[in-house]
């Protein structure tokens, strides 16, 4: 744009700026014209054709499956449909994993590996072929990638497609139910990154967890709900519904235990429980605040190796009636990572074998630090280590929920200059 501005901070003369369509402006707001009654199944087509008119082809949508293992083609008409694609070993995994997109030189050209990114989580890769690409094309397709995210969240709501091509084998109700209740398992600003992950994936019962970011408080629950099956499940709603009112509500960590402990109570009676482990984190000064009823206590992670466990006062699962909790307090260092976990992650054991423990989940922690970046990737692969560590299977639920605190600003993602 041709656009002056004034001294003094004021606003340029319009007449001054040029307000014509360009050839991107175009191709890119058809997509948001067209969004708000697009039907799900004409996204593919769309997204084709807008492709085609960069000179692309071949355009494959992949997005990743529940376990997190393989990126998944998306179904549609003038899509490319391939085999699914190995997170942890393909140029589309590396674009996925750390949200940066990926080039690979072909006989025809070069492929196209564009992160599909949601806010900051990352809902797939699109992939496509160039004959060449410049970096007008790569500015133009990076933009068009993000709207076509935007698109596919959208319309997630609206279809079965989306969840359809992500499951890899049949999903029980409870984690059906499970999965519907989760927030986006990544979020990453200048300020702070979350990531979650629970196990096993397609048939996850009791455990879950949730969190928000409002203004400069970070605040995160992880739970446990006693029991397997549709039971569990149904506790864990319950529980994760509470805390989000309580949450909304505004109100203090020692209140918003005794409001879930209320509601699991007076729902399912006195011999129901669910654990649960409650956060609040100022983003901006690093101050952290935690309520632990039951949980056990979680990793400080510092330059990439864990320094000790956050041991706290712990009070009786939500449920029980508990003490009023006392709150621990811990102020976090730029970079120091937070990991949360359930007991089914370190209490699984074969038969007559001893169990996980958490020493060997630190050893575990320690090397994948080493070898991972972004919150995301470690989550991710550590979660599929301990699993194959402890025989490929387990006979409870687990989570891991990662935190990592920044300490940066975010203000300049406001302005325009």
């Amino acid at each position: 744009m041709g656009a002056a501005v004034a001294d003094g901070g004021r606003r340029p003369d319009k007449a001054m700026v040029d307000r014509s369509e360009g050839f991107g402006e175009r191709l890119l707001g058809v997509l948001l014209d067209r969004a708000h009654e697009m039907p799900p199944q004409l996204i593919a087509p769309l997204i084709a054709e807008e492709v085609a008119r960069v000179g692309g082809h071949d355009v494959t949508i992949l997005l990743q499956d529940y376990g997190q293992r393989v990126l998944v083609p998306l179904s549609g008409r003038r899509l490319t449909i391939g085999e699914p694609e190995p997170i942890g070993d393909s140029h589309a995994g590396t674009a996925f994993l750390h949200a940066t997109p990926v080039e690979v030189p072909q006989a025809d050209g070069v492929r196209m590996y564009l992160p599909l990114l949601d806010g900051s989580d990352q809902v797939g890769v699109m992939a496509l072929t160039l004959d060449t690409a410049d970096d007008d094309d790569r500015r133009l397709l990076r933009r068009l990638a993000g709207l076509v995210a935007d698109m596919l969240v959208t319309k997630h709501s609206y279809t079965d497609q989306f969840f359809l091509a992500r499951r890899r084998e049949p999903m029980s109700v409870a984690a059906e139910i499970q999965w519907s209740l989760l927030p986006p398992v990544a979020m990453s600003t200048p300020q702070v990154a979350v990531a979650g992950i629970l196990e096993p994936a397609y048939n996850v019962a009791g455990d879950s967890f949730d969190y928000a970011l409002n203004d400069d408080i970070l605040h995160v629950a992880t739970i446990d709900a006693m029991g397997h099956g549709l039971d569990a499940a149904t506790m864990a709603t319950v529980a994760i519904g509470a805390y989000r009112h309580a949450r909304r509500a505004d109100i203090g960590l020692s209140e918003m235990y005794a409001f879930m402990d209320r509601a699991i109570s007076d729902q399912f009676g006195p011999d129901h429980f669910v654990t649960a482990q409650m956060m609040r984190l100022n983003v901006a000064t690093g101050h952290l605040q935690r309520v632990n009823a039951g949980h056990p206590a979680p990793l400080l992670i510092r330059d990439h190796q864990v320094v000790r466990q956050l041991e706290s006062a712990t009070t009786l699962p939500v449920g029980f009636g508990g003490e009023q909790p006392r709150i621990s307090e811990q102020t976090l260092k730029r970079g120091d990572r937070v990991l949360c976990f359930t007991d089914g992650l370190i209490e699984e054991h074969e038969a007559g074998g001893e169990q996980f423990g958490v020493e060997q989940l630190i050893d575990w922690v320690n090397s994948i630090e080493r070898a991972e970046k972004g919150v995301r990737a470690v989550v991710r692969a550590l979660s599929h280590a301990l699993m194959e560590e402890r025989g490929g299977t387990t006979s409870d639920d687990a989570t891991l929920f990662l935190i990592e605190w920044r300490g940066g600003a975010a203000d300049h993602l406001a302005t325009l200059d």
